[in-house]
């Protein structure tokens, strides 16, 4: 008797600890709180959305613009990535006259389309963004070009059901009617992201670009991403910064991990350390949805 007590109890024992041991279910991951204003992350992969903040009030947009600028370069039917751009004063006047990013290029150098990417993306060359509008443009003069490449960047805008966004410049710096919003600036990129010259482009820390000068030699242009993420993050592969007087600091992101990519944007965030802070807290969130 005493020995089937005893099996009885080890039993109950067993069944008892094996009620402790069932695992809990993990708790969902917190939202993070960020410093910007305006935020948005989806998966690229599915397009589920994993955060919003203000994820569809207009902003201004900073340089951010020019994921748009080179969106529209890469949409244009037959393009030749080696065609040749001759750098006109009109490009340097325009970085002098506004204080802008530049890509230091220097009147008389022919700059390929493919370079000018790299120009446009890394060091934020507005210069490089003027010459590319000035490129894939239409009309006889140059305004007229501006003017008609504008008209593509809202059309494209337009195409891609980006309903809150608008762009009355090439380069983000705005007159007024140039803004966006987390969730239609993370479409975008989204969109721009399934070119494999623009996913090359934005992933790149820096570049050195052979260019040939007006004598027919040649110089080199050397070229810094300024989205410090890449390198700093792990599994980041773009996109873009942005800032100005009135969009504070911008980021457009994206990072992968596995077969996950996770891809969003920070508007109007209060400085450059606390926009990358804000990206890092938006993608490891993104990471663990």
């Amino acid at each position: 008797m005493k020995r089937t007590s005893a099996v009885v109890v080890t039993a109950g024992a067993v069944l008892s600890a094996g009620a402790f041991t069932v695992p809990a279910q993990a708790a969902a991951p917190k939202a993070p709180s960020i410093v910007a204003k305006g935020g948005f992350v989806m998966n690229n992969g599915s397009g589920k959305t994993l955060f919003t903040k203000a994820a569809d009030t207009r902003r201004s947009t900073g340089s951010t613009t020019k994921i748009m600028t080179a969106r529209v370069v890469l949409g244009q039917k037959n393009l030749n990535l080696n065609s040749k751009v001759t750098i006109q004063k009109a490009y340097s006047d325009y970085i002098v006259s506004k204080g802008a990013s530049s890509a230091r290029l220097i009147v008389g150098d022919k700059v390929t389309v493919g370079q000018l990417l790299y120009g446009l993306m890394l060091p934020s060359g507005c210069d490089a963004a003027y010459a590319l509008a000035d490129k894939f443009g239409s009309g006889s003069t140059r305004a007229a070009r501006v003017k008609s490449f504008i008209g593509k960047m809202n059309a494209t805008a337009k195409s891609l059901g980006l309903k809150n966004t608008h762009f009355d410049s090439f380069d983000g710096i705005g007159h007024g009617a140039n803004y966006s919003t987390p969730r239609d600036l993370t479409k975008l990129a989204s969109s721009a992201m399934k070119y494999s010259t623009f996913r090359n482009v934005v992933k790149t820390k820096s570049t050195t670009q052979k260019v040939t000068m007006k004598s027919g030699g040649y110089r080199n242009m050397s070229w810094t991403n300024t989205n410090t993420l890449l390198g700093s993050y792990k599994g980041a592969i773009g996109v873009k910064t942005g800032s100005g007087p009135e969009a504070k600091y911008c980021l457009v992101f994206a990072a992968t991990r596995g077969s996950k990519t996770v891809i969003g944007t920070v508007l109007t965030s209060s400085s450059v350390a606390n926009r990358t802070a804000d990206a890092k807290k938006l993608m490891d969130y993104g990471f663990k949805k």
